[in-house]
């Protein structure tokens, strides 16, 4: 690799007619980081990426890979993209298809090996409109790890997997990371992010809300999750309780999201038949709501 850093983007803003899809993006990605790009439909990940790659050009502020151009970086093999969607040849075999990409670089990796990495050696003689969506896009995997690049992009990279091919596709970007490849993927899957990231960066309306790693993120929500059993549960009065959020019931099991868990635990255990308490910290979800709420009232107050 050519620098310890990986990705600038300095003062980024792209606009599209009166959408403001990213507006004033400063990130930087370090060599060898596995990096989680998270956030709503609408929140700029897709646009962040797409000026990443070079397929769109910000209206303001510079990009940067490696040290170079998007554009350069690309044509020079560090750059291995693996999207969501996109053309692909339906008529073409997986194996063939595999070699034409390779043919675009100078020092690919060989078709064998890259079947084995993405773990489709079984579809090299099956042509590409008879694979399933999971299955497209572990050869998308396999296209994008031919350059032999230094970073991964990947773009939603489990959609259409199941959990044991999901499981097994994560197990593979293991082998990658474990040779010092940057990995930036954005996903909807928090449990994804929470176990394989080693940093995650949230996005809401075009800017970076959040940005550390998981622990980091939940570690900065405060409030406990208590989920107890409570026959014949006054759902009124627990949410009437200080420092309770939320109430949400199944059956008899009632679920509360807490600022302060103390006062509610006393109540639970001196006013109600409650049993079966458990308590538990924010999780990645939990923070990711709890810091979007927070990014979308600030900016209800901006604009009042």
């Amino acid at each position: 690799m050519t620098t310890t850093t990986a990705v600038t983007l300095n003062g980024v803003t792209k606009r599209y007619g009166e959408v403001q899809a990213v507006a004033g993006v400063d990130l930087t990605i370090r060599s060898g980081e596995v990096v989680a790009l998270l956030g709503p439909n609408g929140a700029g990940k897709s646009t962040t990426l797409e000026m990443l790659l070079g397929l769109v050009r910000p209206d303001q502020g510079t990009v940067q890979v490696y040290g170079a151009s998007p554009t350069d970086a690309i044509a020079a093999g560090q750059v291995g993209v693996m999207l969501q969607s996109g053309g692909i040849i339906e008529d073409a075999k997986v194996g063939e298809l595999l070699n034409l990409v390779g043919g675009l670089h100078h020092d690919p990796l060989p078709v064998s090996d890259a079947l084995q990495c993405a773990g489709i050696e079984d579809l090299a003689n099956r042509k590409m409109k008879g694979l399933s969506g999971g299955q497209k896009q572990r050869v998308r995997f396999a296209m994008a790890i031919i350059p032999q690049p230094d970073l991964i992009v990947l773009d939603e990279p489990t959609t259409g997997m199941d959990v044991e091919s999901r499981r097994d596709f994560w197990a593979s970007m293991h082998a990658e990371t474990a040779r010092g490849r940057t990995v930036l993927f954005a996903t909807h899957y928090l449990e994804e992010a929470d176990s394989y990231a080693d940093r995650v960066v949230l996005m809401r309306h075009g800017r970076i809300v959040a940005d550390g790693t998981a622990a980091q993120i939940k570690a900065g929500v405060s409030g406990r999750t208590i989920r107890a059993t409570v026959p014949g549960a006054d759902l009124a009065t627990l949410a009437s309780l200080p420092g309770v959020r939320t109430v949400e019931t199944r059956g008899d099991v009632v679920l509360l999201q807490c600022a302060d868990s103390d006062d509610t635990l006393r109540y639970l255990l001196t006013s109600t038949p409650a049993h079966d308490i458990e308590v538990t910290s924010a999780d990645l979800e939990d923070a990711v709501l709890a810091l979007s709420t927070e990014a979308l009232s600030a900016e209800e107050e901006t604009l009042t």
